[in-house]
């Protein structure tokens, strides 16, 4: 894949469906990347996943028209300058509560001048060399600070300001901790609602993009609805155990008393 063709959905103002992969396994990332999903982000923070699994997520996928993504374990400049070396398209970073921590962030994405991204795209393009890859990464690259407490939902005016932030994402679970509240993540809590439309409002002055991760289709569809772009349902594992677990609840069921317990 040689542009961003996820960060053109979001600018036409398309909705865009997420995976996730918590498995570090090939096989199953080439699975889901045959789904129909816009995009497949690896989760290094939350997932059983590292670098080199990450990669090989990346190659399992890559003759698929999907957009590699990656959400990275913190915002510091080793982790997200690999990854994208490594080949994504995006990274989306937890935790992000200040501007001056948007400001990092965009720096460890960008090369120079508008960032401090040390050059050598080992996947990405050929290392070490002035190829197009580094002519054209600024532009296409989508940093993703995750909104997920209230200080970042108090500060995000100034953090959507900070040149660069292509977006947010939203993590309800943690969000929810913030605000008292469980950790869960479809969320019919008026008050957490009231976060949401805030800052969906204050995305759509800048005409950028807010994502958030849900545990159904049902409940992304609603959120598409309210505004969001970028939505992603559960995750790899979750998906398969949920599938699992009503094969086998159907099979006994139809089968009656010869398969009960």
């Amino acid at each position: 894949m040689s542009s961003n063709m996820l960060k053109k959905r979001l600018q036409a103002g398309k909705a865009c469906v997420n995976g996730w992969l918590a498995i570090p396994n090939g096989f199953s990332a080439e699975t889901m990347a045959q789904c129909g999903w816009d995009s497949v982000t690896v989760d290094m923070q939350h997932g059983v996943q590292d670098y080199m699994s990450m990669v090989q997520c990346f190659q399992a996928m890559d003759k698929h028209p999907v957009t590699p993504l990656v959400r990275v374990p913190w915002n510091e400049p080793g982790i997200v300058g690999k990854v994208l070396d490594g080949g994504a398209w995006g990274v989306i970073c937890p935790m992000v509560n200040t501007p001056a921590e948007a400001k990092a962030l965009v720096s460890y994405c960008l090369y120079p001048p508008k960032g401090k991204r040390s050059n050598g795209p080992i996947r990405a393009g050929a290392y070490g060399e002035a190829t197009p890859y580094q002519a054209t990464a600024n532009d296409e690259v989508l940093v993703i600070p995750m909104i997920e407490t209230q200080e970042a939902v108090d500060n995000i005016d100034a953090i959507l300001d900070v040149p660069g932030v292509s977006g947010i994402y939203i993590g309800p679970s943690d969000l929810g901790l913030s605000l008292g509240l469980k950790p869960i993540l479809d969320r019919e809590e008026p008050q957490v609602l009231a976060i949401y439309d805030k800052l969906l409002a204050a995305i759509k002055k800048r005409n950028l993009f807010a994502g958030i991760h849900n545990g159904t289709a049902s409940y992304a569809a609603k959120m598409i609805s309210r505004g969001f772009r970028l939505v992603t349902i559960a995750n790899d594992s979750g998906l398969m155990a949920k599938a699992a677990r009503e094969a086998v609840q159907q099979a006994r069921k139809e089968a009656g008393a010869v398969a009960d317990k």
